[in-house]
């Protein structure tokens, strides 16, 4: 592929740009890319995600390292194996090591919450089948408990016309 620009070197730069709700891609010699302000990124391609994290963690101090969990009380993974492998052993692992992983999010996501969007079935109505089915079945439970069998009844046939039919 020829750079767009001078149309003479091979590309070696993809740059997207996304103005006014358009996308426009420009494939860009290194020389071209410079000219236009862009620098080389200095993280090769295949960077392993082992160095990667270890560079967002950054040099600890000595006093959190004695502080550091030795391992997660659950699947007994050491956090140095993490820092090694880039893959936690469990789900509880995210408790072990809260202090430390909450550091490494925030500084990759700039930020340890979400604030994305929320998802939503392609079919709406599937979410509020769902939502109202799930309701339902709470009141049923609470029928039977209370020994109302007319009202579980009647609850009963509403699940079973509500539900999806297989």
């Amino acid at each position: 592929m020829k750079c767009q620009a001078c149309g003479s070197d091979e590309v070696t730069v993809h740059l997207t740009q996304i103005v006014d709700k358009e996308m426009h891609t420009f494939h860009l010699c290194e020389r071209c890319a410079a000219e236009k302000g862009l620098q080389k990124s200095s993280v090769p391609e295949n960077f392993p995600l082992t160095e990667f994290l270890a560079q967002m963690e950054g040099e600890q101090p000595s006093v959190e390292a004695e502080t550091r969990p030795p391992a997660c009380s659950y699947c007994e993974l050491a956090f140095s194996e993490f820092r090694e492998s880039g893959r936690l052993g469990c789900p509880h692992c995210w408790s072990s090591f809260e202090t430390q992983l909450r550091g490494l999010v925030r500084r990759i996501h700039s930020g340890s919450q979400h604030v994305g969007k929320v998802y939503l079935s392609p079919d709406p109505s599937t979410f509020e089948r769902e939502k109202r089915l799930g309701v339902l079945r709470r009141k049923l439970e609470r029928a039977v408990e209370l020994e109302d069998f007319e009202r579980a009844a009647e609850l009963r046939d509403q699940i079973r016309a509500t539900e999806p039919v297989a």
